[in-house]
């Protein structure tokens, strides 16, 4: 999903203004009427509704969401007073509360610091998780967006966790404007994902959210946005807003919202979050996107000068009302359904309805039927500034599922309501639909008197994309990722359950969704297997502590790049009939590659290439071993596979070839074009056929010195053909002269084996052909490589020369120096080799060099014997896990896939509460004193005892490293509020959540240590533990050696906050890490341990994220 395409210029161009000024008029007006479709959807509301499908069994069940009190936000009994004059006291017990309370969070997953996360108003935490979820419903992975003109549009209205810093200036710090300023809301969103859109917080009270869902699809349409997250939150944190509602006199004393029914009396609090994602329709029809339904358009009014400052105006709700029709294009007769503003009030009930029906309702009376209405207040409560969103969610639901649940509490109308004279029928009961075309209104007003209506219409019904017929794949694999190893765990464990309750979902559609259409994120594993129930097998025996062959695991402790992947290609020997047929009737890339090189060496063959490849029953299976055949067969086999492996975004670093391997890798490397590789593959095995017959190779366990003594006085005859390690060399030659060395070695015990061979390569056999050979080859075009290739003949990587006949005749005369090409692969930090080939070869053979330490993995593409895709679906699963960037969609786009459903991210949540939490021992309006916070600590600085370098020079040298990492680790734990053991010292301190600030307190400490000034970009030049690390034990090492002094107290060098620019650390001690301050006392984790423990990290996934020393904004 690349939002920048379908927008008017791009991020860093002149501006939207300026670009739609050069567009095509007719284009802007068909833009700004294009319909806003709502493509991704992510909630929390009560009732346990923490996902769309589970708010839609809530609607659909009638469940009534609405509880007491908890007694983690207050003491009610404390606080509650039926008499709503009664002072400071409020005149309800209930409210619509989200389970499992409100101050748990995962910092580390947002790259956000646990010392600046106990400052965020959990409102602002909750928008960060709703953020994700709603790109995973969509299906949009979050970092494609780094950049693009995405708006964020929030609506929010109380602050009540601010109130939590109340009883002194000196709990501020650092954190607290932004922690707690509500603009900041849309802002951390737009900041984290790295979305260069609008971002703004809307308050205008309880149509908060609903404007801003207004407001971001009037940006989308004008293009200011290619598209936009809009919705509201709102969390009841204090008692101090619902006594002021109380006074207000808006509270249902019996905590339930009864829209339109004659019991109406106020309405109960609800809290919660809701945001939607948006596009236009016609690029979320392009995308392939789920589209729940699309907003035709809207209005915003005020009540301007009512009755009263927040009674309704029945006129401004009408006006509203039919502006918003005119707008969306819609007679009002075709709404057949509006979700209320359905307070429950006894004054706004009848305004609303009587709005309803003199606009929809009286259109709707020749003969369409009553307007349907209903109140989804009615089983969570008023979300007030989320209220609007919730609406529209429960909309969206209802029209993507056919039906309308009931709106509860509704047993007798209210006698001030007209319902029949209106045209308006509250829907009591839950129901499909009416026949024909679903559109519906979304109604929210602010007690301020701003007003908002949408008209929402049903999603167009699209036709499942037509594919040419296609046999699908045998098997499928499902990529699982986590920001550290307890949520890559629970995440298997959602899917395993996800798959056990339905094993008839389509596990392609399953891996489509996860792979395709959600984020990667660093701790990752994958499933392969051919159907839902055998994927949901294999996951739970993994789980269970048992390995798995198809469950495919990465390293654990995650990688911070993707791996540098080196191509290779066999000489001869790994050919075989009906080698990769299975990939030919599967793959469509893989078949249109080796047709491709059918059609071109259909005129340079005998007989066509793909029968002798493929043998039918009958035919001569052995044709594949002819030389003339052999070569251009496997040319065009590393070719497919090649691009098969690139259409799904694996692009090598490096090429290499052994023997007539090279000639693939050259093309690859775009030393000639595929068809002058081909010519070369088919002149080379030519002119090989005519060599002298009786040539011999042999492979043998002895070093090239030790052969090349004994090949000299036969150089005639024979010749080392191949270097392929330190004792791993194969001569070549006559077969007579070869049988003298070989019997040479075998006297000295050396083994010796016999390659099935008839021609000899590489030996002076090649002479009598050569020059026949090189005349052959001189049309073909030839150029210098375009990515690393290394050369056979030298061992190192190629260069022009290879851009000449000349060297691919020295090539089939000299020795491969496949060792030497090994150690040039490492040298240029090659992580990966996948080998381009029928069978694997070259890859024991590498590792049996041992000149490739930096190779982590050896892949192969197929397997003789082995299905073809269930070798070559493990390697990129195995390369995925490594960390490899697979492009997903391509991997998937030659079948017909659908997005589905899936698990949400488990976020490792763990509480954050400012003061030890102290809004839950509000009692009776005391509030206790403030207890310190986990900033920078403050503390009396003491004298040092011994300096560090006095300390050092105590350790053993061999652990000195590892003592200074220790005091590292612990400074930084104490800069950002984390235990030293969380620290991973391999990890960017931006993953820490470390900003400007905390980065110069952390220079500051370590000046301090040293006992001397440090530049000021050390944090910037040393952006790990590790790193600075090796800096600080260089800068010591560098001192004069310390006279050893008797055995003291550890350095301590506490400090005072906030540190000023020049950065006063926090405390550190050596040489045994410190225990660290945590925030307010140590995070208690809020979720049972993963059935295996984790390393515990505070890593951020692969999101946009923030440079660590960007000043506050």
């Amino acid at each position: 999903m690349n939002f920048r395409i379908s927008h008017p210029f791009e991020p860093g161009d002149k501006g939207g203004d300026e670009a739609a000024r050069k567009e095509d008029p007719a284009k802007v007006r068909a833009r700004v009427d294009e319909p806003i479709a709502i493509v991704g959807i992510a909630c929390r509301f009560p009732g346990g509704a923490t996902s769309p499908d589970r708010f839609w069994q809530l609607l659909w069940e009638g469940v009534d969401a609405i509880r007491e009190v908890p007694a983690d936000r207050w003491d009610i009994d404390a606080f509650y007073d039926p008499d709503r004059t009664a002072p400071g006291k409020m005149s309800t017990r209930w409210g619509g509360f989200l389970e499992g309370g409100v101050d748990g969070f995962d910092p580390g997953f947002f790259g956000i610091s646990p010392r600046e996360a106990v400052e965020m108003d959990p409102q602002q935490r909750l928008m960060l998780e709703l953020a994700w979820e709603g790109f995973e419903d969509a299906g949009v992975d979050p970092a494609s967006l780094r950049g693009s003109p995405v708006g964020v549009f929030a609506g929010a209205m109380w602050t009540e966790y601010a109130r939590s810093v109340e009883g002194g200036a000196e709990l501020i710090s650092q954190h607290t404007a932004t922690g707690q300023d509500s603009s900041i809301i849309p802002a951390r969103i737009s900041y984290t994902f790295g979305l260069s859109g609008p971002s703004l917080t809307v308050n205008t009270a309880a149509s908060s959210s609903l404007v801003a869902i207004e407001l971001a699809c009037q940006s989308v349409r004008s293009g200011v946005s290619a598209a936009a997250l809009a919705g509201g939150v709102n969390l009841i944190l204090a008692p101090h807003s619902t006594v002021a509602m109380s006074k207000f006199g808006a509270m249902a004393p019996d905590g339930r919202c009864k829209a339109f029914d004659a019991r109406a009396n106020g309405y109960v609090r609800g809290e919660g979050g809701g945001l939607v994602l948006l596009k236009p329709l016609s690029r979320a029809l392009e995308d392939g996107d789920r589209i729940y339904c699309v907003i035709r358009g809207g209005a915003l009014n005020n009540d301007g000068a009512s009755s009263s400052l927040t009674a309704p105006s029945p006129e401004a709700q009408e006006a509203m009302l039919r502006a918003a029709c005119a707008n969306a294009g819609i007679e009002p007769d075709e709404v057949s359904y509006v979700e209320a503003h359905g307070t429950g009030t006894k004054v706004g009930d009848p305004i609303e309805a009587g709005a309803l029906g003199a606009v929809i309702g009286a259109a709707r009376k020749k003969g369409k039927g009553p307007l349907r209405v209903g109140s989804v207040k009615t089983n969570i409560g008023h979300l007030e500034a989320a209220a609007g969103v919730a609406g529209l969610i429960k909309v969206a639901l209802s029209m993507d599922r056919g039906a309308i649940p009931a709106s509860l509490h509704f047993e007798t109308p209210n006698p001030s309501i007209d319902f029949e004279g209106l045209g308006v029928l509250v829907s009591a009961r839950r129901g499909p639909w009416p026949e024909g075309r679903r559109v519906a209104g979304v109604s929210s007003f602010g007690f301020g008197g701003t007003n908002c209506h949408l008209v929402v219409e049903e999603a167009p019904r699209i036709a499942v994309r037509a594919c040419e017929e296609q046999v699908d794949r045998p098997l499928h694999v499902v990529a699982i990722s986590g920001h550290d190893r307890g949520a890559l765990l629970d995440r298997a464990q959602a899917l395993r359950g996800h798959l056990e309750a339905d094993s008839s979902r389509s596990l392609a559609d399953v891996g489509y969704s996860a792979n395709a259409r959600r984020g990667h994120l660093r701790e990752r594993l994958a499933v392969v297997a051919g159907d839902a129930g055998e994927a949901a097998e294999a996951l739970g025996v993994f789980l269970g502590g048992e390995g798995d062959a198809r469950v495919i695991e990465g390293p654990q402790e995650g990688l911070d790049r993707p791996p540098r992947v080196a191509f290779v290609f066999p000489g001869q020997g790994p050919q075989h009939a009906g080698m990769g047929r299975e990939l030919y009737e599967t793959q469509p890339v893989f078949r249109e590659a080796l047709d491709r090189c059918a059609a071109i060496l259909k005129d340079l063959l005998p007989r066509p290439i793909l029968p002798v490849m493929h043998p039918e029953e009958g035919d001569d299976p052995s044709i594949i071993d002819d030389t003339r055949y052999t070569q251009p067969a496997l040319f065009a086999m590393g070719y497919a596979l090649v691009e098969l492996w690139r259409s799904w975004g694996i692009e090598p670093a490096a090429v290499l070839g052994h023997s007539m391997g090279e000639l693939t890798a050259a093309h690859v490397a775009g030393v000639f074009s595929l068809e002058d590789g081909l010519k070369l593959a088919v002149a080379r095995g030519h002119w090989m056929n005519e060599m002298p017959a009786g040539g011999r190779m042999v492979f043998v366990r002895a070093s090239e010195r030790r052969v090349a003594e004994l090949v000299a006085p036969l150089a005639d005859k024979v010749a080392i053909a191949a270097i392929n390690g330190p004792e791993h060399t194969v001569v070549s030659g006559a077969g007579e002269a070869v049988g003298v060395i070989v019997e040479a070695l075998r006297a000295e015990g050396v083994e010796t084996t016999e390659i099935r061979v008839s021609l000899a390569s590489h030996s002076p056999l090649v002479a009598p052909v050569a020059d026949a050979y090189g005349e052959a080859i001189k049309g073909i075009l030839y150029g210098p490589p375009k990515l690393p290739l290394i050369s056979n003949v030298t061992g190192a990587q190629a260069d022009v020369r290879v851009a000449a006949p000349g060297y691919w005749v020295d090539h089939l005369r000299l020795p491969v120096r496949f060792g030497d090409g090994m150690a040039a692969l490492n040298a240029l930090g090659i992580d990966a080799v996948i080998e381009m080939s029928p069978h694997p070869v070259l890859l024991g053979m590498g590792r049996e060099a041992g000149r490739a330490e930096g190779v982590r993995l050896w892949l192969p593409s197929l397997r003789r014997g082995s299905p073809d895709w269930s070798i070559l679906l493990k390697s990129a699963a195995t390369l995925y896990t490594h960390g490899a960037r697979i492009d997903w969609r391509a991997f998937d786009a030659p079948y017909a896939r659908r997005l589905v459903d899936l698990p949400a991210y488990p976020f490792q949540r763990e509480r954050f509460w400012l003061n030890g939490g102290r809004v839950r021992a509000w009692a009776g309006g005391a509030v206790p004193e403030a207890e310190g916070r986990g900033a920078a600590p403050s503390g009396t600085t003491k004298k040092r005892s011994e300096t560090l370098a006095e300390k050092l020079a105590k350790v053993e040298p061999e652990k000195r490293r590892d003592w200074v990492e220790q005091v590292i680790r612990a400074a930084a734990g104490k800069v950002v509020g984390l235990a030293a053991a969380r620290i991973r010292t391999d990890r960017p301190w931006r993953e820490l959540g470390l900003d400007s600030l905390m980065a110069s307190e952390l220079r500051g400490a370590v000046a301090l240590l040293l006992g001397k000034s440090v530049p000021s970009t050390l944090m910037f030049d040393h952006p790990t533990v590790l790193s600075l690390t090796g800096y600080v034990l260089r800068e010591v090492e560098s001192l004069p050696a310390p006279e050893i002094v008797a055995e003291s107290a550890p350095v301590s060098v506490p400090v005072s906050a906030p540190a000023p620019v020049s950065a006063a650390p926090v405390p550190v001690s050596a040489p045994a890490p410190v225990a660290t301050q945590a925030p307010v006392a140590a995070p208690t984790p809020t979720r049972s341990p993963p059935s295996r423990p984790p390393p515990t990290t505070t890593s951020k996934p692969n999101l946009p994220g923030d440079d660590l020393f960007n000043t506050p904004k």
